[in-house]
């Protein structure tokens, strides 16, 4: 294993699991996550973040996707965790249904979800507008994409600094963009979006730390 590998494989990892992980934005994942509802899909489970925060009284059933073994790993540490952590009743009806693979190609028919559920991960795919393609085909009509991301900042001058710096952040970080947009893509992939929230995360270097999140709704 060459060394871009073993940084891509082993170090990055753990990167997002502690980055994503920091109290502010585990508060912004309360805000979103609970609004989860039917069944489910959650695009970039890897690290299992989110597995807590699911309302289980309102899942029937959870699968997720993630290209990174490792964070696959914690991913199904997180489910089994949750799911033992439940009462009886609510146990038997949390089916964590998590796999390997990527945003652009989702293994689900079309129409097969109610909820979708996707937090910092559009940063980081190959092809946004094909993920977003893809995440509109597995919605059922009537569905609710629920999100929150980092993106691209309206400011021109931190704007201007994403753009240098993004080139070599890409590199370090999993291919995360820091210069994409988030509610305007959305948008334009076919969904009707409610933004509920857009601020500067506190926590972070403002370069990294334009958050976006809300509800977009699959159109009837």
């Amino acid at each position: 294993m060459g060394l871009r590998e073993w940084w891509d494989e082993t170090v990055v990892p753990r990167i997002i699991r502690f980055g994503c992980a920091t109290e502010a934005i585990m508060e912004l994942r309360r805000e979103v996550v609970p609004l989860a509802a039917g069944r489910v899909f959650e695009l970039g489970c890897g690290g299992g973040l989110n597995q807590a925060m699911y309302d289980r009284t309102q899942v029937t059933s959870f699968a997720g996707l993630d290209p990174s073994p490792k964070l696959l790993e914690y991913a199904c540490a997180e489910a089994e965790g949750v799911a033992a952590s439940g009462t009886q009743a609510d146990t038997a009806d949390w089916k964590a249904d998590i796999r390997a693979g990527f945003g652009e190609a989702i293994p689900f028919p079309d129409a097969s979800f109610d909820t979708v559920v996707c937090t910092y991960t559009l940063c980081s795919v190959n092809d946004q507008a094909g993920v977003l393609a893809e995440l509109h085909r597995i919605l059922k009509p009537g569905g609710t994409f629920l999100y929150l991301e980092h993106g691209r900042a309206p400011d021109a001058n931190v704007a201007k600094w994403q753009r240098r710096i993004e080139p070599v952040w890409k590199r370090l970080f999993g291919n995360c963009h820091l210069t994409r947009p988030v509610s305007t893509a959305i948008a334009e992939a076919g969904f009707a979006v409610t933004l509920k929230g857009a601020r500067y995360q506190e926590d972070a270097p403002r370069l990294a730390g334009w958050m976006e999140w809300g509800t977009a709704v699959k159109p009837v």
